[in-house]
């Protein structure tokens, strides 16, 4: 649910301007939900994501001044949309992708979810279709997806700041609504353990489509 916010946010700012913007508030989100979830979380994932979701990192924020602020939208879309087809593809026919989870599969989607949510914070739709494709349960998802964007997310701040996109008048509005990122993080907990975990996929997989879709015209 969090790409709602990053779209919401784009609706405020340019895209590339919201991205710093929004980024500390993603990371006071990440540290509660770590908090809450992390005796879900599977650390053999997380270390699996991490190594190409920096090298992600360092490609994006090298590609970010180059690539146009209208284009941004787009080409998260457009990525975003094929990994959720993927997700929606081994639902239906699940012998296609039975082994995406495997260790071959963390480099690229590992690094597209790097790039990704350097450019625009918009890694959720690919980083969902990996958890999904593991096939976690739904406290392990969230668990193990909670620590993964706390590191990712605390390691792009400095390529962030370097590029102006942090600034203090940012960080005094990230102060402001510290307080109802907290509540909405317990609220989303109480949430999660009434969902039926088919329900709690298929909620996961409409809000990324509509949130890639929405970026394809931002």
């Amino acid at each position: 649910m969090g790409l709602l916010a990053v779209l919401l946010m784009a609706q405020v700012f340019p895209v590339r301007e919201s991205t710093g913007v929004i980024l500390p508030m993603l990371i006071t989100g990440d540290m509660v939900a770590v908090w809450v979830f992390h005796a879900h979380a599977r650390a053999r994932i997380i270390l699996r994501l991490l190594p190409p979701s920096a090298l992600g990192v360092l490609c994006g924020w090298w590609l970010m001044p180059r690539i146009p602020g209208a284009n941004f939208g787009k080409l998260i879309g457009v990525v975003s949309l094929i990994m959720i087809a993927l997700v929606i593809l081994q639902k239906f026919v699940p012998a296609v992708l039975a082994r995406v989870e495997r260790k071959r599969f963390s480099w690229p989607l590992g690094w597209t979810a790097g790039v990704t949510t350097m450019l625009a914070n918009a890694a959720g739709p690919i980083t969902t279709a990996y958890l999904l494709a593991c096939r976690l349960p739904k406290m392990e998802f969230v668990g193990t997806g909670a620590w993964l964007f706390f590191v990712v997310n605390v390691f792009k701040v400095p390529f962030s700041a370097s590029l102006g996109l942090i600034t203090p008048p940012s960080l005094l509005l990230n102060l402001a609504a510290a307080p109802l990122i907290v509540l909405g993080v317990f609220s989303g907990r109480a949430l999660l353990g009434k969902i039926h975990q088919s329900a709690f996929e298929w909620l996961m997989i409409l809000l990324s489509a509509m949130g890639a879709v929405r970026l394809l015209f931002l």
